[in-house]
């Protein structure tokens, strides 16, 4: 069974990576095809899960492409957790574009996850956390992560 699945696409010198599912023990049959220089963004929106083994496949291939630009978009809450934990799990040279916040609204038993942008939410070493979110019907959502811990990755050295 396929759990992964990776599109690259490459536009002027750069090339956009969208992962799909899962980062696992497969992962790296999947990498063969990654450019080893220029600049690469990693999208990765529709990434569902990241396993111990898919932690160490993920590693390698980082340390196989260390004359790239990396950037990272579309973080889902399971790869923030990953960058703040693990050492080495993204190059420390890497810039994130864009990456999910959890918020949860108790009443409606109900989570909202909410984009911070680089440039509008976050700079390289600096965050405006939001301790609340209205969505579009006006419920009130509260952040659900502890900011020093979730926000860490992008706290200056």
């Amino acid at each position: 069974m396929q759990n992964t699945l990776i599109k690259i696409q490459q536009d002027a010198g750069k090339t956009q990576i969208d992962i799909i599912g899962s980062i696992d023990e497969n992962f790296n049959q999947f990498t063969k095809d990654i450019p080893k220089s220029g600049e690469i963004e990693f999208s990765l929106q529709a990434l569902k899960s990241i396993n111990s083994t898919g932690i160490r496949e993920w590693i390698k291939l980082m340390q196989t492409i260390p004359g790239t630009q990396i950037s990272f978009s579309n973080c889902p809450k399971i790869f923030i957790d990953q960058v703040n934990m693990v050492s080495g799990f993204v190059p420390a040279s890497s810039r994130f574009i864009s990456f999910y916040v959890p918020y949860f609204n108790e009443d409606l038993d109900k989570e909202a996850l909410v984009l911070y942008k680089l440039g509008e939410h976050f700079t390289t070493n600096t965050v405006q956390v939001q301790d609340h979110y209205k969505d579009a019907q006006g419920h009130l959502f509260e952040l659900d992560v502890v900011k020093s811990k979730y926000f860490k990755f992008i706290q200056p050295l």
